[in-house]
């Protein structure tokens, strides 16, 4: 699984290296880094509420308060 998180100005201001970070961590804990590609882009055109977070081509927009939920539901149950 490829999980992307852009990383462009309007991203970046609403908390892109918070989800980044975030993220890393709740892979590591789960002990899932090998199964899930973490990367990084500029814009994808999409910026929404929060942070444009792309998983195998489908978009979503995440916040430090939602991420918590993304990941469990996008990210944890589908690997």
């Amino acid at each position: 699984m490829k999980v992307t998180v852009c990383i462009g100005s309007a991203c970046h201001l609403k908390g892109s290296k918070i989800i980044v970070e975030e993220l890393q961590g709740l892979l590591q804990k789960r002990r899932l880094e090998e199964k899930v590609e973490l990367a990084g882009s500029f814009c994808t055109g999409n910026c929404g509420e929060g942070v444009c977070v792309t998983i195998d081509g489908a978009v979503f927009s995440v916040t430090p308060d939602t991420l918590g939920d993304f990941f469990e539901k996008e990210i944890a149950a589908k690997v």
